[in-house]
């Protein structure tokens, strides 16, 4: 057993040692269909604390020719496999985190000679008895070692985009790292998989990228690896019930990354962090700073102040991601900045329609502290004067309520009012200190039409009145409550078992820039 070469079970054993361990060996089953075919180039990436590395560990502790698999593995989803033993415990295997070699090195060239002294220091030791040709090159060195063994290799590169994200503005050491890999990798008889993992897929130059032999799968498609992104919604059930935890403030903290393939993903991490605690908590910061996200958000691409906007209200955005450059530099439009934002798990993003949004209340949280500790005054005051407002609501205070929504029309200028749509999400954002205690849903579904927002109460929060808010553009205020009434928005809510609710009516005149306001209680 090497320090790179068959590292062995070790890191596997300690994640299965742990209080929470979720199976997601399954992976190995699509590895095992590709392995030595024209697919055997699998590139995955995901945002942090999303279980990068761990998978990294169980792959490379499957494939090692030094470790029992079998055993190891008898109890794990993959046992099941009708391929499981075919593979296990077949290859030389090769791990490398790039992110060890980078934090060691002072520039590109030292990074990759102690790549190659690292590798084939092991690989010598373990193969002492061969003739080499050039036992100072890497990949004639393994190519060697297959023609005297027969056996091929199992690589796994985790942190494979470090460069990309330390070296931001080198791009002659980033494209001398990629020739590296392009020659360590392709057309090589010696590679029977490799598999790299990050944050960033693959950096493109120009049309052509030097790794194009790869199939990538990201956090825009992550294709028939869906289900291993992340914590299933099950898996997050089971938890909850182990843990006695409330399952429905998970999902409004952790949930939203919708997959098309597996349904609901929850941040792993952060699920984890909050069962070991016992606490519903924002623990994405614990690994990043908020300051991550403003230096993104604050950049000035047409659009991208709305888009902010517009999905920290609780509404969609479509976006063109094909021009992304998969770098963290290299931006030519709001939709380049808005791609990268997924990459790094700030947006979920919906396949089907290319629409991004924000996944869930931790998230939220993120870019609630970017915006009010910068540039983003208008959201600091909305925010600010959102309790208010809510109050006002509560006791039925109309003028009070008017004059909210139009400051918060105000500060939220950027978002231009053409119809009722644009208008909620003015007040989705006005009324944001409502989301501690309600569940917001935009055009609620009643049977006889849709109302534009409604707050229904948390269980934990019962006790309070639903709130029904439709909008009106260019009509009467007495239409808004009217339509509410005629459309059976308070019977569907008192199906749901609200008792109390409040019925809220706003228009905005666009000729007198205007806004009115009319509450009634049931």
């Amino acid at each position: 057993m090497g320090i790179y070469l068959n590292p062995g079970a070790k890191k596997l054993q300690k994640a299965l040692n742990s209080e929470i361990y979720i199976d997601k060996s399954g992976i190995i089953g699509y590895l095992n269909r590709v392995v030595d075919t024209e697919q055997c180039f699998v590139c995955v990436s995901r945002p942090r604390r999303f279980g990068k590395s761990m998978a990294a560990n169980l792959i490379s502790a499957y494939y090692d020719r030094t470790v029992d698999a079998k055993y190891l593995f008898q109890n794990m989803k993959i046992a099941s496999e009708p391929e499981f033993t075919r593979y296990a415990g077949q290859y030389d295997v090769i791990k490398l985190n790039m992110q060890e070699f980078l934090s060691n090195s002072h520039d590109m060239g030292e990074m990759l000679a102690l790549i190659k002294k690292s590798l084939l220091w092991d690989l010598l030791e373990a193969y002492p008895e061969f003739r080499y040709f050039d036992s100072e090159n890497l990949s004639r060195t393994l190519m060697d070692i297959y023609r005297n063994t027969q056996r091929q290799v199992v690589i796994i590169i985790d942190e494979w985009d470090c460069v990309f994200r330390e070296e931001k503005n080198h791009k002659q050491e980033q494209e001398a790292y990629l020739d590296f890999l392009r020659d360590l990798l392709k057309d090589k008889e010696y590679v029977a998989l490799t598999y790299m993992t990050g944050i960033l897929p693959i950096k493109k130059y120009g049309t052509h990228s030097a790794l194009n032999m790869f199939s990538e799968f990201s956090m825009l498609d992550q294709g028939a690896l869906a289900e291993y992104t992340g914590f299933s919604e099950d898996e997050v059930k089971g938890l909850c019930q182990r843990y006695d935890m409330d399952f429905v403030q998970a999902k409004e903290w952790y949930d939203g990354y919708y997959l098309e393939e597996c349904g609901d993903i929850y941040s792993p991490r952060s699920v984890v962090q909050s069962m070991l605690m016992h606490k519903f908590n924002n623990y994405w910061n614990q690994t990043e700073t908020f300051e991550a996200l403003r230096l993104y958000i604050d950049m000035n691409f047409d659009g991208l102040r709305d888009a902010i906007l517009t999905v920290m209200a609780g509404g969609r955005v479509e976006i063109d991601s094909r021009s992304f450059s998969n770098d963290m530099t290299t931006f030519h439009s709001a939709d380049d900045v808005l791609t990268l934002l997924v990459h790094l798990g700030y947006l979920g993003y919906d396949f089907p329609n290319k629409e991004i949004f924000i996944p869930n209340k931790e998230i939220m949280d993120e870019f609630v502290t970017a915006t009010t500790r910068s540039e983003w005054d208008e959201v600091l005051r909305s925010i600010k004067k959102s309790k208010e407002l809510l109050q006002a609501t509560l006791d039925g205070n109309e003028t009070i309520v008017a004059r909210g929504i139009a400051a918060a029309h105000l500060e939220t200028s950027h978002i231009q009012y053409n119809d009722e749509n644009a208008l909620s999400y003015t007040v989705s954002l006005a009324y944001y200190a409502a989301r501690e205690c309600y569940q917001m849903i935009r055009e609620l579904p009643t049977g006889k039409g849709f109302a534009d927002v409604v707050f229904v109460p948390k269980a934990r929060y019962a006790n309070k009145p639903a709130i029904v808010v439709e909008l009106k553009w260019n009509e009467e205020v007495d239409t808004a409550i009217e339509q509410i009434k005629r459309n059976n928005y308070p019977q569907v809510l008192k199906e749901w078992g609200s008792r109390n609710i409040i019925l809220v009516g706003i228009t905005y005149d666009k000729k007198s820039r205007e806004h009115h306001c009319k509450i009634e209680k049931m």
